[in-house]
């Protein structure tokens, strides 16, 4: 693993309420490598959501920075921040985020659309994300006639169509069972090793944390420890990840648990204000 691909400074976020301020990043200082998967873990409210977030460049720090390669994106305005996202930044969402009306295909191609991106290239670059996930064969399916774990993955395939440096995911299993989780997991490690991604995953699961190769402990908006996944080995990590990736092309998906999530943390963006920022 080679190189910072994104780096926080002192990283500080203050909400204001009519009950007073609430601290939800507290000087955070953390840094994600190129061909790592890193896990942020922490319970419900201790702040994981926030720090994707600003992470991401979905919402601004109230003091410190965050550097995004060797861009200091501190006082950047949001027509210089989004095409930093677009040619940066990849995002999976807990709730999926897919359009119903769309094929798995056209959710795929949708940023590559908005990017202008020529027809010829957009079809060559869906299908190569599509076969990474393992959905070749599902490429025209809706939403509606895939199961939980294949709409994650239509999610993931989305985030990487771009061929971003940078993959972020918050709680990007928090809605599906827990085959169809370490399957994911398994993938977003792949991804990382195989392709060489700067990889972020959120969770509070801790049959996750064995996946990633390392742990980073959040507690009340404070990194409470850093550690090596026990499983942090590169060697042990690829294979692990490339039989989850057989895995996820081959095994029929495993029936999604339809219990609902636990809310996010801190004082999330709004639907509609995600979709603007990330383009989707």
């Amino acid at each position: 693993m080679t190189g910072i691909a994104l780096r926080a400074e002192a990283l500080r976020r203050v909400f204001s309420s009519p009950a007073g301020d609430v601290v939800a990043c507290d000087g955070i200082d953390l840094e994600l490598r190129t061909g790592e998967l890193l896990v942020v873990r922490g319970a419900s409210g201790a702040g994981k959501t926030t720090l994707l977030n600003l992470l991401g460049t979905l919402d601004t720090p109230t003091s410190g920075r965050v550097m995004l390669g060797d861009v200091d994106t501190t006082g950047l305005t949001e027509a210089e921040l989004a095409p930093l996202r677009r040619e940066n930044l990849g995002f999976v969402f807990q709730s999926f985020g897919l359009i119903p009306v769309l094929s798995a295909r056209e959710n795929v191609e949708l940023p590559l659309r908005i990017a202008g991106v020529d027809a010829s290239e957009r079809d060559e670059r869906t299908q190569h994300a599509l076969q990474l996930v393992g959905l070749a064969g599902h490429s025209e399916q809706r939403p509606s006639e895939l199961s939980g774990g294949q709409q994650q993955r239509v999610g993931i395939a989305r985030a990487i169509v771009s061929r971003p440096r940078i993959l972020i995911a918050d709680e990007p299993t928090g809605q599906l069972d827990s085959r169809t989780a370490a399957t994911i997991m398994d993938l977003l490690g792949e991804l990382a090793h195989q392709q060489g991604l700067a990889a972020i995953v959120s969770t509070h699961d801790p049959l996750l944390v064995a996946r990633a190769d390392r742990v980073v402990e959040i507690h009340d908006g404070r990194i409470a420890a850093t550690s090596a996944a026990a499983a942090g080995s590169e060697s042990a990590a690829g294979a692990k990840s490339a039989a989850g990736v057989a895995s996820a092309a081959s095994a029929p998906p495993a029936p999604d648990s339809g219990s609902a999530a636990a809310p996010t943390t801190g004082v999330p963006l709004t639907r509609a204000e995600l979709r603007r920022r990330t383009g989707l």
